[in-house]
């Protein structure tokens, strides 16, 4: 898809929104707000990329392309390792290149102090987002099951469920032996066409970009609407500061293009960089009126990061499984899902088929084995289409020291650089070893000759937490910031819990929910 800034509407002077970040909350914001009559201007680090001119399928071609490639520092007694599996840059944000799973939060996930005594509770409920995950999944494109065993959408979803590989069907008879329920993942991945977008042509590419428009990115679902309803998008301009003016309210942000410093002016300023580079900027935004850094009152920006810690078993099969040709995720089950008796953890995981292509299928075995090398390395490089992966994804709970501060590095533009903080806890080990013994089991039920393991860590979330109290949290029930009354935040940075399911549903749920918000109250509406 052509990128759609031919005919793109240019704004001079101050605007109504200024959102800086165009990836799932920023793009979704942009469209709504643009629509509802807004002038909306979004700034954007990264480039504008064409899927049909610059995404290839070729992984090596494209390694680097989306990543958010620039100075991080990242300590703790886990340090995350920093670039694709959890950040983007670039309009569309990680979207351009995520697995496109479509997972809800279930309704306990929202009040975990309430119901088992652990981490915080939302201030919101899942009856809150409902509507707004179904409008979501209409926009984008959702294909999945007719029914899905875990609650979620009731009545089916728009586009059928993508076809099962011969990796799934092995999956499969290794969750049935054991008596754990399974289905297909609900994908922002066509099986028909919609909107000018292809169905799925079965490149297995998503994770480096898709060319042929299947995948609901917002590259070619939220920007390409929101240009046409008049929002101006912005790239490679990379946000140094929110301003603010003497009264504390935002005026605007100050941004580099082309080694050239420029304002952008507007009457409400939108924050939706995700979960590293939201609370970097705010704090490099301290000034007089917020010597700790913007919306930092609480001292909560930059707390309670999240990450979603992961196990993978990989497993050979006598026969060789097509594992390449198909999305990155395949069926899935919940059954490990939450808080079950029985086990020396609270919470849990969601456990789903996976594939890796060549390079990173490599690359990941030797970074967790440092035994596989040589003849050994050699022959599991040769039956690379032998090979399934099972791999989960952990709920973690937020504690305050795992965090995003400032280094006294700087980044090119001379900008304090993050430093990510990441240590995980007995809670957190506990868990990851039996997510690593089930998908074991599971591998072995299905037949599995031989198994390697791995670990790794997806997805970033929290550190400008959701709350009612503003001493406790960063926004409100809305997003908007407690300690600025025109500033929002609206991406990954505002989860008060992790949950053990894919972000990028939820984080446009909360755009288009807060969206609504902002357009009552232009109008006046209650």
């Amino acid at each position: 898809m052509k990128p759609a800034r031919d005919g793109m509407k240019r704004h001079s002077g101050a605007v109504d929104v200024l959102i800086v970040g165009a990836g799932a909350g920023g793009s979704t914001l942009a469209k709504e707000l643009a629509e509802g009559g807004m002038s909306v201007v979004v700034l954007e680090a990264g480039p504008w990329l064409d899927t049909v001119e610059d995404f290839v399928n070729d992984e090596l071609s494209m390694l680097g392309l989306v990543d958010w490639d620039e100075l991080r520092i990242s300590n703790g007694s886990d340090p995350l390792a920093l670039g694709r599996i959890n950040t983007g840059r670039g309009v569309g944000g990680s979207t351009t290149h995520f697995t496109a799973v479509k997972l809800r939060f279930h309704s306990e996930d929202f009040r975990l102090r309430s119901a088992e005594g652990v981490a915080s509770d939302w201030p919101i409920d899942l009856d809150d987002l409902a509507p707004f995950y179904r409008q979501a999944e209409d926009f984008v494109g959702v294909s999945g099951p007719r029914s899905y065993p875990w609650g979620g959408r009731a009545d089916g979803y728009d586009q059928g469920e993508l076809s099962m590989s011969a990796s799934d069907e092995k999956i499969a008879a290794g969750f049935e032996k054991l008596g754990m329920r399974w289905c297909m993942a609900p994908h922002a991945v066509l099986t028909a066409p919609m909107d000018g977008r292809s169905s799925c042509m079965n490149y297995g590419f998503c994770s480096n970009g898709c060319k042929s428009d299947a995948k609901g990115s917002a590259l070619v679902t939220w920007i390409p609407a929101a240009v046409r309803a008049g929002a101006e998008i912005r790239d490679n301009a990379f946000v140094t500061r929110i301003d603010v003016d003497d009264h504390g309210f935002a005026r605007g942000a100050t941004y580099l293009h082309e080694g050239r410093e420029h304002e952008q002016r507007a009457r409400i300023v939108i924050v939706a960089c995700y979960s590293i580079e939201t609370p970097r900027l705010l704090l490099n935004s301290r000034c007089g009126l917020f010597p700790d850094g913007l919306c930092n009152s609480s001292g909560q920006v930059g707390r309670n990061l999240m990450v979603h810690p992961a196990a993978e078993v990989f497993g050979r099969f006598d026969e060789p499984l097509d594992s390449f040709l198909t999305p990155p995720v395949g069926i899935l089950s919940e059954d490990p899902y939450g808080t079950q008796p029985g086990r020396d953890f609270v919470r849990g995981y969601v456990v789903n088929r996976y594939a890796h292509l060549p390079i990173d299928f490599i690359t990941t075995l030797v970074r967790n084995n440092p035994d596989l090398w040589g003849e050994r390395l050699f022959e599991v490089m040769d039956e690379y289409t032998h090979w399934g992966v099972l791999a989960t994804m952990n709920e973690m709970l937020p504690r305050g020291t795992n965090a995003v501060t400032l280094d006294e590095e700087k980044d090119c533009n001379g900008v304090p650089v993050a430093r990510v903080t990441m240590s995980y806890d007995d809670n957190d080990r506990r868990m990851l070893d039996a997510s690593e013994r089930h998908c074991e089991a599971i591998m072995q039920a299905a037949g599995a000759t031989r198994t390697l393991h791995a670990r790794s860590a997806v997805h970033v979330l929290g550190t400008c937490r959701m709350g009612s109290d503003p001493k406790t949290s960063v926004v409100d029930p809305w997003c908007r910031a407690h300690d600025v009354p025109n500033l929002y935040i609206c991406d990954g940075s505002v989860f008060v819990t992790a949950s053990a399911v894919n972000p990028s549903l939820t984080i446009e749920a909360l755009a288009l929910r807060t969206a609504r918000q902002i357009l009552r109250g232009r109008t006046g509406e209650s």
